[in-house]
């Protein structure tokens, strides 16, 4: 089972710094690209198989990652071997052709290293983008995977022009992988797991929000779909799993929990009000109070300590990941981001590549 990195974006309403850029330093979203650059450089000189970026679009959470190419695009040229990945495409924000030419500037740069993640997106303000492609984006993500697959190995498509008329269009440059290596991005409905193994693609989801056993049941339903589809130029009958969780290998489970607990319910409470502003969420999600939201941030908590987190001392975390391995996942991104001091998230980094040494042993 590979270990590879994850950033998913913890922000403070107002960033600030203590060091100002005029000063020599660096300042507010500066800073924040400075330390996704130094920690991924980490990353790649200890040997984690990818660096993950998300797209996420105006919301409190992950204000610095509105556009994965471009971050991936400096993140290959300061890489050497990592592989570079976006966690995810909202891919109905996009014009496939578009996607297809600006991940191949990165495959370029990265020397082959690149792969995405394909999501439909959820949340109603980033479809400001594109309103129109709000109600049907999960079909629509469904139905680009092929159309995607064939402009990345260069073959022409017809669209559209200015004028109305259809044209031949081939997207350029060309990139250095054949085949793009392609995720669905799955929450916790059995559909999408079942339809990326049907469209023989990876699948990329999260331990929060499944049980043990809901889990399971979900990378099974994914294994037999893959097995029974067709190739398509993209993963083998078995696929891949990759999964995300929230991750801090501490010295001790009592170290982990006291850096974790305070920035982790933090994240978690932004991540709330974010869900509470989607007009198609869950109106109960609106009508929290801060009291009963600072309730549900506990309570997730704990349960991140008891399954699903990637929180603890080497021993406890290394058990949860062979627990993962059980369960038949290929991968885990580990998420990082969620509000630690970047030092002490340098620190764990080392503690965590000893546990990728061992799964590997």
């Amino acid at each position: 089972m590979d270990l590879s990195v994850m950033f998913f974006g913890a922000d403070s309403a107002t960033p600030t710094a203590s060091t100002p850029a005029a000063c020599g330093g660096f300042g507010g979203h500066e800073r924040a690209y400075q330390d996704i650059l130094a920690l991924t450089r980490a990353a790649d000189r200890l040997g984690f198989h990818a660096v993950w970026t998300p797209e996420r679009h105006f919301q409190q959470v992950g204000q610095v990652f509105p556009s994965p190419p471009v971050l991936s695009a400096a993140l290959a040229v300061a890489t050497e071997r990592i592989a570079v990945r976006a966690g995810s495409v909202v891919l109905p924000l996009h014009h496939p052709l578009r996607v297809a030419e600006d991940w191949a500037v990165v495959d370029n740069l990265s020397h082959g290293r690149v792969g995405i993640s394909l999501a439909t997106g959820w949340h109603s303000a980033d479809f400001a983008l594109a309103p129109d492609h709000y109600a049907d984006r999960r079909e629509r993500t469904l139905r680009a995977v092929p159309h995607l697959r064939a402009l990345w190995a260069g073959t022409a498509a017809q669209y559209p022009d200015g004028t109305g008329a259809p044209v031949q269009l081939t997207p350029h440059p060309r990139p250095v992988q054949p085949h793009l290596p392609l995720w669905i991005t799955a929450s916790g409905n059995p559909a999408t797991w079942e339809a990326a193994g049907r469209l023989r693609t990876g699948v990329l989801a999260a331990t929060a929000g499944h049980t043990r056993a809901e889990l399971a049941e979900r990378i099974t339903r994914y294994r037999a779909a893959a097995a029974a589809a067709p190739d398509q130029g993209g993963t083998g009958p078995r696929g891949r799993v990759t999964v995300m969780a929230h991750t801090f290998v501490g010295t001790s489970d009592a170290h982990a929990r006291h850096l974790a607990a305070r920035p982790l319910k933090d994240y978690l409470a932004s991540y709330t009000r974010q869900s509470a502003a989607d007009r198609a969420g869950d109106p109960r999600t609106a009508a929290l109070t801060p009291q009963q939201t600072a309730l549900l941030t506990d309570y997730a908590f704990e349960r991140y300590l008891a399954w699903g987190g990637l929180l603890g001392s080497p021993a406890t975390c290394a058990a949860f990941l062979a627990d993962l391995q059980a369960l038949g996942c290929d991968e885990v991104a580990c998420f990082i981001d969620f509000g630690i001091e970047t030092d002490e998230v340098l620190d764990q980094l080392h503690r965590l590549a000893e546990l990728r040494k061992a799964l590997h042993r």
